[in-house]
Parts: C-alpha cells; structure tokens; sequence
C-alpha cells in the first residue's frame, strides 16, 4: 500500500488534489481511497487529506498516521505542524516554495526532499489570483515526478475528470510543476 498525506490551507485545494489523484491512480488499475480531514472549516485554516493506493483491495477506514509521503502545499505550516510526522524512513517530501530542497535537508533528516515553486505556477496558469492562488494540480505533478508512482498521462486524465474548472491551465500547470520539480 502506497500512502500520501497532504497538508495545506483552506482554499488550496488539498481535498480536490488527495480527490484528483485517486482519480489518476484508479485510471491506472488501483484500488484507492481520498478522504478530507477538517479542523475549523474556513479558508486559511489548516487542512490535512489523505490518498491511500494500493493493486489490492483497501479494507482500512482510518487516517494515514505512516504516509510514504508528505505534501506542503503552504511552506508557513511547518512552523505550527510537524508535517514529518510518521513519516516512514526514506519517505519522500514535497514542498511548495521557491527555496531549494537542500534547504529542507536539517528539518527531514531521514527523508527525500522534493521543492517546486506550485505557487508561481498557479499564478502563471491563472489558478486562483496572485493572492490566492490554487496550487493543487501543480502539486500533483510534482508527486508524479517525485513518488514515480502515477504517471503525468493518468494525472492529467484525472484532472480532466475532477478538477472543477480550468482543466487547460491545470494540466498545464501539473507538466510545468512535474519538469520544475527539484531533489534537494
């Protein structure tokens, strides 16, 4: 079983992304599972998904506390949640910020570190405005690039099943994330 833990703000699109890729990993012959988990339900606020897949069938109907991987899509959460947390060893991390992964690298000692600036490209492809922007499908090509699990074929396939609008700029903006996407 493959395991993914998003973190983000409300208004990012955390929940559509865990939704979207699930769409993407059923489109290539797994059995999946995307669920939300909500604190204080506003925008802003923080937010955590979930996406679980696997070549078998799921039983399990609980939050992933041991993901394979994590995603942050606002860089400011890790000042307030320990985003690593349960992270398995050699796990992979994807941040959303114009810094380096290198940088990343005193914080996740023990894990693969992945940047891209998803926010800039949410901007560039019209995704919200410059003060909001939605970066959740660039996201997803970057765990397409990072993780090596779901191909950008079946990412943009799902986002033209499940994005909820724009589906040109948003399988734009995963292409653009998935070649700018960087190991630190």
């Amino acid at each position: 079983m493959y395991e993914i833990r998003f973190h983000g703000r409300g208004g990012q699109g955390a929940v559509t992304a865990a939704n979207v890729l699930a769409v993407a990993a059923f489109r290539e012959g797994k059995d999946v599972q995307a669920f939300p988990m909500f604190g204080v339900e506003r925008r802003g606020a923080p937010v955590t998904a979930f996406m679980r897949m696997d070549d078998r069938p799921i039983d399990i109907k609980h939050q992933i506390y041991e993901p394979d991987v994590v995603v942050v899509l606002d860089p400011t959460l890790m000042e307030v949640v320990d985003v690593s947390a349960g992270l398995k060893p050699g796990g992979i991390v994807i941040i959303n910020t114009a810094r380096p992964a290198s940088d990343f690298k005193a914080k996740f000692k023990n894990a693969k570190i992945f940047t891209v600036d998803a926010t800039k490209i949410a901007v560039e492809n019209k995704l919200g405005t410059a003060t909001n922007p939605i970066v959740n499908t660039a996201i997803l090509g970057a765990i397409s690039k990072a993780a090596n699990k779901i191909s950008m074929d079946a990412i943009k396939k799902g986002i033209a099943e499940g994005a909820p609008g724009k589906k040109e700029n948003n399988q734009k903006a995963a292409q653009a994330a998935f070649e700018l996407t960087k190991e630190g």
